[in-house]
């Protein structure tokens, strides 16, 4: 159903208002009459007019008076003057104050028509584009919004480059204003060495899918206040799109280039993240490398040892001889150290696990190292009632006594080592560095007041072989070892660091719900044997050694050179073989299929698993299966001697 305009004509003739009634009524107008000003004010309160006829010359009420009350209590109202005996002035003055337009009497039915329809045909126009105003201001509303309160930088640039619009977002990322860069180069943000990239993204002019993908590359940190801002030495790393704006033109003309509009995303914390993760793969490939290498290396030093081991139990060597294997032996216990340094980086050297009080490690280690470096001052700030951890106490301290070295190196005219541990519980993903399993840990932290390490090097300090010493005074091994060791304990190293105000070293270790136990000390003597034992090894060295030292302790020995063989030789023999001493890493059939083949013989069988690798790994698949027992090679006479008589005379 159309909407018939209301219409209010007010006139103190009322045979006048009558007759313009009946004109209009034919017209299709809704028409309300009044002949006084007081009268046309109710109407007005009381109903929504879209035009007012208003005669100048109403008794009661000034014409102008009446127009100054439409335009206070309805701005909606178009109004026109019908004037008579008023003046022209009269008219102009309501024309100024608002209405449309005036007409003198008499006249023409036609003239009064047109002006009605051309007055409510404008206020419509001017409804609408108020309509379309407030659409256009909520628009802008929300664009602003939403361009402000964006995480990303996001602007606009003129045809020669220059900032037109830049987000609020920019302070917050590069430490500067927005009306600061504002008429400035995009130059002026991009770091010098992207400075090509830049220019060939900067000036993209394609636009939609043919536009610049995103591109990573940096820009300037900037710091300082509205009179001196400065460029501080920082890399924010960022990805950009951008894209050409253009003015339309009529058809068959070129477009005119006006500039490009873009979006920078910051994405250093992202690159942190994926530089972290690439580093940890990379440790991953070289811990696997240096496990290798330490095992083949304590097979070597197993050859060493056995025969050193086999001459001191001939006693025939004279005093300058038995120095000499002293000697060798504490060459090879050197040298099985420093393979347990590697095969910690490889995450294989967690050997023999208990609770330990981590109090205990660091009193006792910085006392050793406090007397040799008497020009470190160490302070203590321990948890009282500290949570155990389960660890190898031996890796742990080696772990301590690599950071107290690294700490030394950075304070070579002395200073303070402060050694703090705490219970922390890991709760919220957002609270746990590392994104370490939630639970309880002991936090650990070494910091030194050294030199301090820029960001380079605090992102390769956990690299194997990797140091900041000449040639000749480190291995590069000390820090890469601990970060093995402590991941290899379900944990977690970090440091933090800046030039001039020193490093800290901060370890997450999961706390155990056991308790500490004092360790005994360990019997060193040769326990010999009646017994039958089934050696079983790949590499022939090894093998006459081991078949040696058997045999010197009392035993009968069988040999097997691989797992096929070794299988035939037990099961021809069962009950008669009271032990297995089983290589765990040998071509073919490893350790591990070996094993379960001899307990389908004997299900009950006593096997030893021996290797150049720790217990960690595949000796503790192996051992969870119900194997009896494991050695690391290189071992000495004693140490296995031990080993075979706690399992040979276990019961069951």
């Amino acid at each position: 159903m159309s909407h018939s305009p209301k219409i209010l004509i007010a006139d103190d003739e009322p045979r006048f208002c009558e007759s313009l009634r009946l004109l209009l009524d034919g017209h299709g107008y809704d028409i309300h009459t009044s002949t006084s000003g007081r009268e046309a004010q109710a109407l007005l309160s009381k109903h929504q007019f879209d035009m007012a006829l208003l005669d100048l010359a109403i008794p009661d009420v000034d014409g102008l008076e009446l127009m100054d009350y439409i335009n206070l209590h309805c701005p909606d109202t178009s109004v026109v003057v019908i004037t008579g005996n008023s003046s022209l002035d009269a008219a102009v003055s309501a024309i100024r104050k608002g209405a449309y337009d005036y007409i003198r009497k008499p006249f023409a039915y036609e003239e009064l028509l047109t002006t009605i329809q051309n007055a409510l045909n404008q206020k419509k126009l001017e409804l609408e584009k108020n309509e379309i105003h407030k659409k256009l201001e909520l628009s802008e509303d929300r664009y602003r919004y939403l361009v402000q309160n964006s995480p990303d930088i996001i602007y606009t640039l003129d045809s020669h480059g220059c900032f037109t619009f830049v987000s609020d977002s920019v302070e917050r990322i590069l430490g500067v204003e927005s009306s600061h860069l504002i008429g400035k180069h995009y130059e002026y943000i991009i770091h010098r060495d992207d400075l090509e990239k830049a220019k060939w993204t900067f000036n993209e002019r394609r636009t939609g899918d043919r536009s610049t993908a995103w591109i990573e590359f940096r820009l300037k940190s900037f710091m300082g206040d509205e009179e001196e801002i400065t460029c501080e030495v920082k890399n924010i790393c960022i990805e950009l799109k951008c894209t050409g704006m253009y003015e339309k033109q009529a058809p068959g003309r070129n477009e005119t280039f006006l500039g490009t509009h873009g979006v920078a995303r910051d994405i250093s914390s992202r690159k942190r993240l994926e530089t972290q993760l690439q580093q940890a793969q990379k440790l991953e490939s070289l811990g696997t490398l240096a496990g290798g290498i330490a095992h083949d290396f304590n097979n070597l030093l197993m050859v060493i040892r056995g025969h050193v081991s086999l001459m001191f139990m001939e006693n025939t060597c004279s005093n300058s001889t038995h120095k000499r294997l002293n000697k060798i032996e504490d060459c090879v216990q050197s040298a099985a150290a420093l393979t347990s340094q590697l095969l910690g980086f490889a995450r294989g050297g967690k050997y023999h696990t208990e609770p330990i009080n981590l109090n205990s490690s660091l009193r006792q280690t910085s006392q050793m190292f406090g007397r040799t470096k008497k020009e470190i001052v160490i302070l203590e700030h321990y948890e009282k009632k500290i949570w155990p951890v389960e660890a190898d106490r031996g890796q742990i301290e080696q772990v301590l006594l690599n950071l107290y070295v690294n700490a030394f190196h950075a304070m070579p005219e002395g200073g303070s080592l402060l050694l703090a541990t705490e219970n922390v519980s890991l709760g919220k993903s957002s609270e746990r560095p590392f994104n370490l399993a939630s639970g309880n840990y002991v936090k650990l932290s070494v910091t030194d007041t050294g030199i301090g390490m820029d960001e380079k090097t605090q992102q390769r300090i956990f690299e194997p072989f990797f140091t900041t010493k000449e040639m000749g005074r480190g291995t590069g091994l000390g820090l890469a070892s601990a970060y093995g060791i402590i991941k290899n304990h379900k944990g977690m190293i970090e440091v933090k660091s800046k030039i001039g105000t020193g490093t800290t070293f901060v370890i997450y270790l999961p706390a155990s719900e056991q308790e500490v136990k004092n360790n005994e000390i360990a019997y060193d003597s040769i326990l010999k044997g009646i017994e039958t034992i089934l050696l079983v090894d790949d590499e022939d060295k090894i093998l006459d050694v081991q078949r040696d030292l058997l045999s010197s302790l009392g035993y009968t020995v069988l040999v097997a050179t691989n797992g096929k063989q070794a299988i035939k030789i037990f099961d021809t023999n069962p009950d008669k073989i009271d032990i297995v001493v089983l290589d765990m890493i040998m071509p073919g059939m490893g350790g591990g299929e070996i094993y379960d083949a001899l307990r389908k013989i004997k299900p009950d069988v006593k096997v030893l698993l021996c290797s150049g690798y720790s217990e960690a790994g595949q000796a503790s698949e192996i051992l969870l299966r119900g194997c009896t027992g494991f050695i690391q090679k290189p071992f000495n006479a004693s140490e296995l001697s031990e080993k075979l008589r706690e399992i040979i005379d276990k019961s069951g």
